[in-house]
């Protein structure tokens, strides 16, 4: 599947990068005094100002957040201190406002919808879950692909349809959470594949199991890579054999959002793993992702130097459901918000500092 994403550098320009860059210097404040804001913001506004010639405010419009839930047949290993069921149950707190992410997008302003990717008892439809199921649930990747490539390809159909709506509603600023009981086992899997590491360095502890567990996950994903050796080559494939519903869906959309245009907050550990995929699958994505946190889990800060990003929040999270991501709107608005409105030196008659 081809995404056409366009090359921030390439399509801007370097004579606009560094009117960006002016800008942002030229603020009452000594160079680089405001830090990652300062880079946020330029990150932001070279996405803004793909196919323009002059400088335009930068504006965030209707932020939303979609958590995408699945079920993954390797939690029936014992590799997660929860049974599959309470995915669907989270699912209902969710859709009823009860978690923490339902708490922080109120909070900071995000619109906020779950998706049921594939778990194992449908929500009723009461709930208003957005239904794009690709099965009940994945099978166990240490036996068996977790899925098709045909489920894959279904997958990332669905998540582009549901991106291009987001779009079309004024939305400029997307973010993506998960849940499934299993998935840091799936994530680390991924990550092992992709960075080509042993999964004693790729495993964590998760919302918090055992060190029982912990050995428990590395065995089954240990099995799982020598199993489908063959097939880690390509990160469609990676996701076939390895994957979860929500991962392919939050993959796909990544995907689609740059291709409209649209920033990404990232999340944490899952979604960083799509976020891998994404990159693997077209470069390009990078540009316009913004990785919100560090989180608590072990591999999760191996994965950002990979990537060679800097995310900006460190604040020991390990839930998930994109909490990472939402906590860190208000940074991204006060990268906007200073580039926008703070004064520079020659409108505030302040002498220049370097």
């Amino acid at each position: 599947m081809n995404f056409n994403i366009d090359a921030v550098d390439t399509h801007v320009g370097h004579h606009l990068d560094q009117k960006i860059q002016g800008v942002i210097d030229g603020k009452t404040k000594p160079l680089g005094a405001l830090g990652q804001l300062e880079t946020t913001a330029k990150a932001i506004a070279l996405v803004q100002h793909i196919g323009k010639e002059a400088l335009e405010p930068l504006v965030i419009t209707k932020p939303h957040l979609f958590i995408f839930a699945s079920d993954h047949g390797i939690a029936a290993e014992g590799v997660s201190i929860a049974p599959s069921e309470v995915t669907g149950q989270m699912v209902a707190n969710f859709a009823n406002g009860g978690a923490a992410i339902n708490v922080f997008c109120r909070q900071l302003g995000w619109q906020l919808n779950v998706v049921d990717a594939g778990i194992l008892i449908s929500p009723d439809e009461n709930l208003g879950v957005i239904s794009q199921r690709l099965g009940d649930i994945t099978e166990p990747f240490h036996l068996a692909p977790a899925m098709s490539i045909s489920q894959v390809e279904q997958g990332f159909a669905k998540a582009i349809i549901l991106v291009q709506k987001t779009k079309k509603s004024g939305c400029n600023l997307i973010a993506f959470g998960e849940m499934g009981i299993g998935n840091t086992t799936s994530a680390s899997a991924i990550m092992a594949a992709l960075m080509h590491l042993p999964a004693s360095e790729t495993v964590g502890k998760g919302t918090g199991v055992s060190d029982e567990v912990v050995l428990k996950k590395q065995q089954v994903i240990e099995q799982a890579l020598a199993l489908h050796h063959k097939q880690l080559n390509e990160p469609m494939q990676i996701l076939a054999c390895l994957g979860g519903f929500e991962i392919v869906q939050i993959t796909g959309a990544m995907l689609s959002a740059a291709e409209e245009k649209m920033l990404v907050v990232v999340d944490g550990f899952i979604c960083t793993a799509a976020a891998m995929l994404a990159c693997a699958i077209e470069p390009k994505v990078r540009d316009y992702l913004i990785f919100a946190h560090c989180s608590g889990e072990q591999g999760h800060q191996k994965m950002l130097g990979y990537l060679q990003v800097q995310p900006l929040l460190n604040l020991g999270l390990r839930l998930g459901e994109g909490t990472g991501a939402a906590l860190a709107l208000p940074l991204i608005q006060a990268a906007v918000g200073f580039y926008n409105d703070m004064a520079s030196f020659e409108q505030a008659a302040v002498t220049k500092v370097v």
